[in-house]
C-alpha cells in the first residue's frame, strides 16, 4: 500500500503542478504571440541546437522533450513541413532516424530565444532569491536523478 502524503507534501506537489502549468502556459502564449512558434517547437529546436552536430536520434529527442515517440513523430512532421528540421536515416539501424535542425530552424530559434529568455526571467527567475534558485535547482535535480531511467 502506498504511503500517505502529509498535508505539506500534498500542498507542495500541487503548487509544483500549478506553477509548471501556469508558467508553461504563459511562456507558450508569449512565444506564439511574438514569434508564432509553439513552445514545443522551441523545445525541440533548443535540444537539437545543443546536440552534437545539431541532431539527435528520435528516441533521444523524445526523452529530452518528454513526449511519446508517436507524439514526437507528429511534432517533427509539423516542424519538417515548416522547414525547421529534417530527418536522416540511421545507417547502422534501419529502423532508426535522426532529427536534424536546419538553417531555418537555427534562425527561428535565434529569433525566439530572446522572447523565451525574457519570459523565464520575468515570470520565474525574478520571483526567486539566489538562495531559493539554488535550493529549487538542487531539489529538482535530486527528483530527476531519483527516477528510474529507461
Amino acid at each position: 500500500m502506498a504511503e500517505a502524503l502529509s498535508g505539506r507534501e500534498l500542498a507542495a506537489w500541487r503548487a509544483f503542478l500549478r506553477a509548471h502549468a501556469t508558467l508553461l502556459g504563459t511562456l507558450e502564449r508569449e512565444l506564439e504571440a511574438q514569434r508564432g512558434m509553439p513552445i514545443a517547437f522551441y523545445d525541440v529546436l533548443a535540444q537539437l541546437a545543443e546536440a552534437d552536430g545539431g541532431r539527435l536520434r528520435m528516441r533521444e529527442l523524445a526523452e529530452a522533450v518528454l513526449l511519446s515517440r508517436s507524439g514526437l513523430t507528429r511534432l517533427v512532421d509539423r516542424m519538417e513541413r515548416a522547414g525547421y528540421v529534417s530527418r536522416e536515416r540511421c545507417t547502422d539501424d534501419r529502423r532508426g532516424a535522426f532529427a536534424m535542425i536546419t538553417s531555418a530552424g537555427r534562425k527561428a530559434l535565434r529569433q525566439a530565444s530572446p522572447v523565451h529568455a525574457r519570459g523565464v526571467a520575468e515570470h520565474f527567475a525574478r520571483h526567486l532569491s539566489r538562495e531559493e534558485t539554488d535550493v529549487l535547482a538542487g531539489a529538482m535535480e535530486r527528483l530527476v536523478d531519483a527516477q528510474p531511467h529507461s
